[in-house]
């Protein structure tokens, strides 16, 4: 009996036991499947939230446009003279060196005097002769002009009987010849006394004399060295007026140049001095044009003050020209001008067919709408609750990075769109 009642016990707990293990296992069944659920609804709002566009904003905002244009030129003095022989000769002597100081009229150097003495003592007897023979000229004047008055005499006297037509007809004929030879001979006084003035003037000009007062900037000849000046005045030394003061010739580039004028100030910076920058005023732009590999280019002079004297001629300089200066501009990166959002294509039909679908097909071209407006205005668009939204504008000056903006809906403040970021992951 006890055993019995044993057995039966043991099997109405291993009922029971069984029936628990039954519903645990179902509610952990429940649990996996609403876990797994909610995995796949969270990924598919990832995937639909990562195919939403994003975009990289930026501020518009209100500041000051300085618009720039750069050009690279030398410095040179604001005047240079190079300074020549007329005459050819042989250099005796050499007085200066480079970058000496030199006053107007000083003597640089000298050629050799022998030859040129020489030609001034040849003109100077040339010019005693001649007016020796002016001398000799005067007597046969005086004379013939006695001879003729005697004959004159001769003939009041005699009643014009003597002397005869011919013989007062020669008189005469001999006093106008020895005034016309008086004549000729002062003439040739006149040439002689200008050879030997053209002869002293060379004689000066051996001299080779600074015709300003200055700095020696180079110096070309040396004792010794034979002049030809045949043909052309050879370069002996080149001299600057003042190193105080300089220009900066730079070429501007045709796109740039409709925007650079005379008055407008300027910085440049060199390569012996980095990191310093120097000021400048432009004072002339010039309208002739250079043409170098193709490129089309305007002589600018820009005055620049070198009070240190640490600029030297021929410095390469790069300039930056400021051609406009807008304060309280309201300013967008010219990225916003440029962008334009992808508009959403119309999905393709299905024809159902299962061949059709196994078959790869081309990557979809995503359309984009335009940066322009319908009336052709520029347009930039801003960010409203997470969409793009096109605002019509005005653009105006531009520095390259930021463009002033004139006219439109556009505020101070809007997010402008520049690009379109990558999707979240």
């Amino acid at each position: 009996m006890t055993e019995a009642n044993n057995a039966k016990l043991q099997e109405i707990l291993d009922q029971g036991g069984s029936r628990r293990y039954a519903g645990w296992r179902g509610w952990l069944i429940l649990v996996v499947v609403l876990l797994a659920a909610g995995l796949l609804y969270l990924g598919l709002r990832g995937k639909e939230a990562a195919k939403l566009p994003q975009y990289q904003t930026e501020p518009a905002a209100v500041g000051t446009l300085v618009v720039k244009v750069s050009a690279t030129g030398n410095l040179q003095p604001t005047n240079q003279v190079d300074v020549g022989s007329e005459l050819s000769g042989i250099v005796d002597k050499v007085y200066v060196d480079d970058n000496d100081q030199v006053k107007k009229g000083q003597v640089l150097a000298r050629l050799d005097l022998a030859k040129l003495r020489d030609a001034v003592t040849k003109s100077q007897a040339n010019l005693t002769a001649a007016e020796a023979q002016v001398l000799q000229a005067q007597a046969t004047v005086t004379e013939t002009r006695a001879a003729l008055a005697r004959m004159v005499r001769v003939a009041e006297l005699s009643g014009g009987k003597v002397p005869s037509k011919s013989e007062m007809d020669t008189a005469e004929a001999n006093l106008k010849r020895a005034e016309a030879n008086e004549a000729s001979t002062r003439a040739s006084v006149a040439q002689a006394q200008a050879g030997l003035q053209s002869d002293r003037t060379n004689l000066a000009k051996a001299d080779i004399r600074s015709p300003i007062d200055g700095v020696v900037l180079t110096r070309k000849v040396e004792p010794g060295q034979t002049v030809a000046a045949s043909f052309q005045a050879p370069v002996l030394f080149t001299l600057a007026e003042d190193l105080t003061r300089m220009e900066l010739q730079v070429d501007v580039d045709e796109a740039d140049v409709g925007r650079v004028k005379a008055g407008q100030t300027a910085s440049f910076s060199v390569d012996a001095w980095p990191g310093r920058h120097y000021a400048a005023v432009i004072t002339r732009v010039s309208y002739g044009s250079k043409v170098e590999n193709g490129v089309v280019s305007y002589q600018t002079m820009l005055e620049v003050h070198n009070d240190d004297l640490s600029l030297r001629p021929g410095m390469t300089g790069t300039a930056e020209i400021t051609t406009l200066t807008r304060a309280n501009a309201l300013l967008v990166p010219n990225a916003a001008l440029r962008f334009a959002p992808e508009t959403t294509a119309a999905a393709p039909k299905k024809n159902g067919s299962v061949l059709s679908a196994m078959m790869p097909r081309p990557p979809a071209q995503k359309p984009r709408a335009q940066a322009v407006g319908a009336d052709g205005k520029s347009q930039v668009w801003v960010l409203r609750d997470g969409q793009a939204v096109p605002v019509e504008v005005e653009a105006g000056a531009s520095d390259g990075k930021l463009t002033e903006i004139v006219g439109g809906a556009l505020k101070a403040g809007m997010a402008v769109i520049t690009e379109t970021a990558s999707g979240l992951p």
